[in-house]
């Protein structure tokens, strides 16, 4: 587990944009498995999280077409929620950063961590609002 105050700047880049942090298994799944479509980030201290993954959320937040939920857990420290989220982005392997979009509470599209290291965040936010206008 990290010290909250050296993630917390980490948590506020995401949530200072409108996303919700999910901090428990029980709010992850809840807003996973309402209706409609949910995007969950699962943050992480590492550089590729910092220069690639949250800025590319951040330019994707920008896309006319949304989620109708964005949620954040941290891996390390929201274990619980993490632990949900992964079993729910089944077949894939826990990564972390990684990203995944649900629509009605089933899993339609996902990024994994070696689909966000070494690639521009352009790049990933391009992939991510290619799933917002498809399935959003």
């Amino acid at each position: 587990m990290y010290p909250e105050d050296l993630i917390a700047p980490m948590r506020a880049d995401l949530t200072s944009v409108g996303i919700k942090e999910a901090r428990t298994a029980e709010e992850v799944q809840n807003q996973i498995n309402q209706e409609g479509t949910t995007l969950v980030i699962i943050n992480s201290v590492c550089g590729c999280a910092a220069s690639n993954a949250r800025p590319a959320v951040k330019m994707a937040a920008n896309n006319a077409a949304l989620p109708d939920r964005m949620i954040t857990s941290f891996a390390g420290n929201d274990v619980e929620a993490v632990n949900q989220a992964r079993s729910m982005m089944a077949p894939f392997p826990p990564s972390s950063p990684s990203m995944a979009l649900f629509k009605n509470g089933e899993l339609v599209h996902m990024i994994e961590r070696h689909h966000i290291e070494g690639r521009a965040a352009e790049m990933i936010a391009e992939n991510l609002t290619e799933a917002f206008n498809e399935f959003c």
